[in-house]
C-alpha cells in the first residue's frame, strides 16, 4: 500500500484593515477555504502615516491600536500565522510583508473609505501579484441597495430608504409585512427633555489590560493629538463590545426613545448606546444590534418607541450615511451650498467660550471623544451653519475630535446632514434658536446669555445668528416647504428689530473670526 503526501499549498495573505476587525471576516474565510488555515498569512499594519494624518482624539487612537492588537493576538491563539507590522505607511508594510512571506495571492476586504479603497484597487500592480478585493460586509446596504438605479442628483429622503431596508431585512414587521405598531417611525414620541430627577446609569467600563496599558503609554507620548488617554475604559475586544451591547439593552434601551434628543451637562451618554465606535471597527455588526433590540421588544423589556428609534439609527441613519457617502462622492469633498467661508473659531479646539452649551459640548468632545448625535447636529453643526463656518473646516474638526469618526460617516453627516451644504442629503437645514436648546437641555441655566432675548448685550448668540440667517436667506428658505413656517416668523419682527439683529450679528461674527 502506498501513500501520497498532502501537497503544500502556496500561502495566501489576508490583509485586514484596522477598522475591519470582524469575527467573521470574508477574506479570512475565503483564504482558509482555498488553502486551509496553515496556508493563510494574516497581515495587520499600523501605519504611522495614517495615524498622523490629523491630531486625532487620543482615545480613538488608543481604541484602534488596542483593538487591532487584541484582534491579532486572538487570531494567533486560534492557530493563524499573524504578521503584525508597524510601518511607515500601508504601502511599505505590504511590500515588506510580501518580500518576507512570498505570498502567491492577497485577499482583502474593500475599505469603507474611498481613499483606502482606491489604494486597494491599485494593489495588484503595486505588489505584482493577484489581489482579490472582496465586498465590504460591515454594512447591510452592501447586501441590499435600495434605489440602486437612482441618479446621484435625485434626492431620496432617509424615511424612504429606511422603510425599504426594513422591508428587505424583515425588521419590526408583522406577518403581512406591515410595521409593528402600525407606524414606521415613532420619532414624534422621542423628543422629551431629561427630567431633573432622572439618573441615567453609568456607562460600562472595561479596565485596561496589559496590551491596552502599553498602547496608552505609546499614545500618551505622541506629539500631536486631542485629549488625553487618562480614564480610558472603552471595550477593545468583540467580547467586551458584546457585553457593552447587553448592558445597553438591559439598562438604557427602555428609556432611550423618549429622551434620545435630550441634552444634559449631568450625563454625556444619557440613555444612548455609545456603541458606534465598536460598530465602526467591526467589533459589533449592525444586525447584531438590530436583532438584540428586536428581542428586547419581543420579551417586553423595552417599549416600541425606544426599540424602533434605536433600530432607525442603525438600519436607517447609519446605513443611509454610508450609502450617501458613496453615492455623492466627490461632491461632498467640496460642497458649500450656503457659500460659507468663515474660519472655525479657535475655541472649538479648547472649549473656552461663554456659550454654556458649546463650552460643555466641546469640552466633553475634546476630553472624551464623545457627544451624542443631537449635540453634534443641533449645537455644533447648528452653530457653524448659522455662523457661516467653512464646511470643510468643520468636517476636519469632527474627524479629529470623535472616537467614532471616519470619513465615510463624517462627510455625509457633517457636510450633508449637519451643514446642509450639499443640497442633496438633508431636505432642509437643521437650524434652531436658543429656544430649542433651552427646551431640550439644562445648558442654558446659569449661562451668561439669555436664551429668550433676540438682541441686546445679553441676547444668546444662537438667537442673533438664527434670525440673521432667516433674514439673509429668506427667499431661499421660504421656497422650502419644510422651512416655510419658520421663515413666516420673520413677520413678527419689525424692520427696526431686523436691522438691529443684522447689525449685532455682523458685529458678533466679526469678533468670532479673531477670537
Amino acid at each position: 500500500m502506498s501513500s501520497t503526501a498532502c501537497p503544500v499549498m502556496s500561502p495566501i495573505t489576508v490583509w485586514i484593515l484596522g477598522d475591519q476587525l470582524l469575527q467573521q471576516h470574508p477574506a479570512l474565510a475565503a483564504a482558509e477555504a482555498a488553502v486551509g488555515r496553515d496556508g493563510v498569512r494574516v497581515l495587520l499594519i499600523e501605519s504611522a502615516a495614517r495615524l498622523a494624518q490629523q491630531p486625532y482624539q487620543r482615545k480613538k487612537l488608543a481604541l484602534l491600536l488596542s483593538a487591532m492588537r487584541h484582534y491579532g493576538a486572538a487570531l494567533a491563539a486560534a492557530g493563524y500565522q499573524v504578521d503584525y507590522r508597524q510601518a511607515a505607511d500601508f504601502r511599505s508594510g505590504l511590500h515588506e510583508h510580501c518580500a518576507q512571506q512570498q505570498p502567491t495571492r492577497l485577499l482583502t476586504m474593500a475599505a469603507a473609505e474611498e481613499p483606502t479603497r482606491r489604494f486597494q484597487h491599485a494593489l495588484g500592480s503595486t505588489l505584482g501579484l493577484p489581489v482579490d478585493l472582496l465586498p465590504n460586509t460591515q454594512f447591510l446596504v452592501g447586501q441590499f441597495t435600495p434605489f440602486a438605479d437612482a441618479p446621484a442628483e435625485r434626492s431620496i429622503i432617509m424615511a424612504s430608504f429606511y422603510r425599504a431596508m426594513r422591508r428587505h431585512f424583515g425588521v419590526l414587521l408583522t406577518a403581512d409585512g406591515s410595521p409593528v405598531g402600525g407606524r414606521w417611525s415613532y420619532d414624534a414620541e422621542n423628543r422629551k427633555p431629561l427630567p431633573r430627577n432622572a439618573q441615567p446609569p453609568a456607562p460600562p467600563s472595561f479596565p485596561p489590560d496589559a496590551i491596552t496599558s502599553a498602547v496608552l503609554d505609546e499614545v500618551a507620548r505622541l506629539p500631536n493629538g486631542i485629549g488625553e488617554v487618562a480614564d480610558f475604559a472603552l471595550a477593545v475586544t468583540a467580547g467586551e463590545a458584546t457585553a457593552a451591547l447587553a448592558r445597553f439593552i438591559s439598562e438604557r434601551l427602555p428609556d432611550f426613545g423618549a429622551y434620545e434628543d435630550a441634552m444634559s451637562r449631568r450625563s454625556a451618554l444619557i440613555y444612548h448606546s455609545g456603541l458606534s465606535p465598536y460598530l465602526n471597527l467591526g467589533l459589533l455588526t449592525p444586525m447584531q444590534l438590530i436583532r438584540a433590540a428586536e428581542a428586547a421588544y419581543a420579551a417586553d423589556q423595552a417599549p416600541l418607541n425606544s426599540v424602533e428609534g434605536f433600530i432607525r439609527q442603525v438600519l436607517g441613519w447609519r446605513e443611509y450615511m454610508y450609502w450617501q457617502y458613496w453615492r455623492r462622492l466627490p461632491i461632498l469633498r467640496t460642497a458649500n451650498g450656503w457659500h460659507a467661508s468663515r474660519p472655525l473659531p479657535a475655541w472649538f479646539w479648547t472649549g473656552e467660550t461663554e456659550l454654556a452649551c458649546l463650552h460643555h459640548t466641546l469640552s466633553r468632545a475634546l476630553q472624551t471623544g464623545y457627544t451624542h448625535h443631537i449635540e453634534r447636529l443641533m449645537l455644533l453643526c447648528n452653530f457653524c451653519l448659522l455662523a457661516g463656518i467653512d464646511p470643510q473646516a468643520v468636517n476636519t474638526w469632527f474627524l479629529a475630535a470623535y472616537v467614532d469618526a471616519y470619513e465615510w460617516v463624517m462627510l455625509p453627516n457633517v457636510i450633508g446632514m449637519g451643514l446642509n451644504a450639499d443640497s442633496g442629503i438633508a431636505t432642509k437645514p437643521y437650524i434652531a434658536s436658543a429656544s430649542y436648546i433651552n427646551k431640550m437641555s439644562d445648558y442654558c441655566a446659569g449661562c451668561r446669555y439669555n436664551p429668550k432675548q433676540r438682541s441686546g448685550p445679553d441676547a444668546c448668540p444662537f438667537n442673533r445668528l438664527y434670525w440673521n440667517f432667516l433674514i439673509e436667506h429668506e427667499a431661499e428658505l421660504r421656497a422650502n416647504p419644510r422651512l416655510g413656517p419658520a421663515v413666516l416668523g420673520l413677520g413678527r419682527l419689525s424692520a427696526a428689530e431686523q436691522a438691529t439683529i443684522r447689525h449685532e450679528a455682523a458685529a458678533y461674527l466679526a469678533r468670532l473670526c479673531v477670537e
